[in-house]
């Protein structure tokens, strides 16, 4: 009898030490999640609250230095490259997200924003109001800039071709066929438009403190439409179940497939999805810079690629480094109005190389932190395990 009592004082007593040992294991494992989150949130905290103290410092010395008048207008012909470079960019991460690299955006850009042009220039002296006429040419260069990505698409994706080379013949193509079109059409090398799509004020919106003279003062609408289009697309990434399938080709292509995704029609997506995007972005980028379509991006493709690894493939930081970029870029062509750069003694090319010397810098030093989809540039091949 007593080793009866003996046997069961034990096993209660183990019972109780496991009882102890599971539930100290929830309450920790719970606070471990919980701390988890509060570190991602204190960390996330942290980023955006050092990101707008440099902004507001930087933005304060600029002023100072420069003058409010000045520090404007860099600002606002700042806009006009950064949108631009952030919509591009963000084409980039679309197809990359997928598994395909696309190198192609240059190309892409030159051969959108030619059909563009061509339908501003056989609109030119219609009756339509020439802010319907811009949006109208942004979507028809968006469109043709997805039906150009999509040989792109089909040398990757159902041919297995090298992406790289595949990016690089589109680039090739792209202004070698815009220079003949317009030679045949124009007996020139460039189209000439009028621009009529800029907005001197806006309202009262212009009479808004600092944020009025950058964004409602001489300013094109396209800022405010790309603008909804990259929070758009930002939330379709990320928020949405195609989102969520898009990346999981682009990581691990085999279990994606094994979970039901067809991969082949998710790749498809991210492609024409980048073309699009790029498509615009290449009209966009030129109506605000120049009187004429010169069947060039001026290196903005690749310079977008750049913002997209500098940016780590993510969409806030893409659009950070872009704002970066597109102030430098900004700042090289508009020196000759800063007096303190213009009375410096450098030659002008030394300005043209700065922002490009930037970039090479910030490339280096997130190039180590950076960390691309596991598959991209990878063909996805069913049988390969």
């Amino acid at each position: 009898m007593k080793k009866i009592s003996t046997l069961f004082r034990d096993f209660r007593h183990t019972l109780s030490s496991w009882g102890h040992t599971l539930t100290h294991n929830r309450v920790l494992n719970f606070t471990e999640d919980k701390v988890g989150i509060f570190g991602k949130f204190v960390r996330r905290k942290q980023f955006f609250t050092v990101l707008s103290i440099v902004v507001f410092i930087l933005a304060y010395i600029l002023l100072w230095v420069f003058g409010k008048d000045t520090i404007y207008n860099i600002l606002r012909r700042s806009t006009y490259i950064i949108i631009p470079l952030a919509l591009v960019a963000f084409g980039g991460l679309y197809a990359e997200r997928s598994g395909v690299t696309n190198i192609a955006l240059e190309g892409i850009m030159i051969f959108g924003a030619l059909i563009g042009f061509l339908f501003i220039y056989f609109t030119e002296d219609s009756q339509i109001n020439s802010q319907l006429v811009y949006v109208i040419a942004i979507i028809i260069a968006g469109i043709s800039g997805m039906l150009f990505s999509s040989i792109h698409a089909f040398a990757s994706i159902n041919m297995k071709a090298n992406q790289i080379i595949s990016g690089t013949a589109l680039n090739l193509l792209a202004p070698s066929f815009a220079l003949f079109l317009i030679y045949i059409l124009f007996g020139g090398e460039d189209i000439v438009f009028r621009d009529r799509f800029f907005v001197q004020e806006m309202g009262f919106l212009s009479d808004i403190p600092v944020i009025g003279p950058i964004l409602f003062t001489k300013a094109y609408m396209s800022t405010f439409y790309v603008l909804v289009v990259i929070v758009v697309m930002s939330i379709i990434m990320y928020k949405t179940r195609f989102g969520l399938r898009l990346r999981a080709c682009g990581e691990h292509p085999h279990a994606a497939d094994a979970a039901g995704i067809n991969v082949v029609k998710m790749r498809y997506a991210g492609v024409l999805i980048s073309g699009f995007l790029a498509g615009m972005g290449g009209i966009v980028l030129v109506v605000p810079l120049d009187v004429a379509y010169r069947a060039t991006a001026s290196g903005y493709g690749f310079l977008a690629l750049a913002v997209l690894i500098s940016g780590q493939w993510k969409p806030v930081r893409i659009f950070v480094i872009a704002a970066f970029f597109g102030f430098m870029l900004n700042l090289s062509a508009a020196y000759t109005s800063i007096p303190f750069l213009l009375n410096a003694g450098l030659p002008d090319k030394m300005y043209s190389m700065i922002p490009f010397i930037f970039t090479l810098i910030i490339l280096a030093m997130t190039s180590k932190k950076s960390r691309a989809p596991k598959a991209v540039g990878e063909p996805y091949d069913p049988g390969k395990r």
